[in-house]
């Protein structure tokens, strides 16, 4: 049976992946400190060929046994965490992508690191290709996060030159779906919550702003194929389909059927104008490719926060 780790494990996509690698007869330890994660939402894995660890991998990361995958999402990932975390969100891009390397190449893994749409900034490219070298702010406030994973695809890269490591990089797009926590500070949750409580819906600056929306179980597959690829180059995964923000609340309320109200508030610092990937990569080495469309997607995602939010 192979056997991965999986930083991480206890957020949003990381424990989407860790049930997705169980499901696949994969042996899955899950790491994760909780400073954003959730153990309940791993919990249905007890019992099953997954264990949870409570570590913080900035820290010396030890694995006793064999170890063929190293996936590491270990990382706080909305405007609303690495705000409020940004030391840590540095750290863990750096140190504790080192310490991960360092237990991949001492296990002879392969290592896939999650890497972001936000390695590209506020884009003067769209759609985004993964030539694209960025255009990213490093000392805004954003800049914690942006740059703590230039530096996390960058010592992966070092890592497979220097080293021989087996590394893969995946630049994620934006990602919606259950386990996504009620105060994210993302679009879909303060939407959803907002709708759903009767709220006015707000949307930064006029809502003109585009995003990319992926369902998450289309991410997972992407990620697995990319890590059981030969591509060590990065790799655009996410849901080509654009909409603007305000569309995008605009569906949303309809969709609970709310009375709330659109309001508009001050744009934050540095956020992106628009944001589409150019998946030509991972179709064409991974033969991937969205199934989700937002009309299916975001229904599930509604059902799962009416059951959080009881209403």
């Amino acid at each position: 049976m192979p056997r991965a780790l999986v930083t991480g494990a206890a957020g949003f996509i990381g424990s989407h992946l860790s049930e997705y690698l169980v499901e696949r007869g994969v042996s899955v330890i899950g790491m994760d400190n909780l400073a954003t994660g959730d153990v309940a939402n791993v919990e249905h894995l007890t019992g099953r060929d997954f264990v949870f660890v409570e570590h913080d991998v900035t820290n010396y990361v030890a694995i006793d046994g064999a170890l063929d995958y190293v996936f590491h999402f270990a990382s706080p990932a909305s405007p609303i965490d690495y705000l409020k975390l940004p030391i840590q969100t540095l750290k863990v891009g750096s140190l504790g992508t080192h310490n991960c390397l360092g237990l991949a190449k001492a296990k002879g893994a392969r290592f896939l690191i999650a890497s972001t749409s936000e390695v590209y900034g506020d884009p003067l490219v769209h759609p985004q290709k993964e030539e694209y070298w960025g255009n990213v702010n490093p000392v805004g406030p954003r800049g914690v996060y942006d740059e703590a994973k230039r530096f996390a695809e960058a010592i992966t890269m070092a890592y497979h030159r220097a080293h021989g490591v087996e590394t893969r990089i995946v630049r994620i797009f934006n990602t919606y779906g259950p386990r996504m926590r009620v105060q994210d500070g993302r679009a879909i949750p303060a939407f959803l919550s907002q709708a759903l409580r009767g709220e006015d819906v707000t949307v930064f600056g006029n809502g003109s702003q585009t995003r990319s929306l992926c369902y998450v179980s289309d991410l997972v597959d992407g990620i697995y194929r990319l890590m059981m690829s030969d591509t060590p180059d990065p790799v655009n995964i996410g849901n080509p389909h654009e909409l603007t923000i305000r569309e995008l609340a605009e569906r949303i309320v309809a969709l609970v059927g709310s009375k709330s109200r659109i309001v508009e508030r001050p744009l934050p610092v540095d956020d992106p104008r628009v944001r589409q990937p150019d998946i030509t990569r991972a179709r064409t080495l991974l033969g991937w490719e969205p199934k989700v469309a937002l009309e299916e997607g975001l229904p599930r995602t509604l059902a799962y926060f009416r059951r959080k939010l009881g209403v």
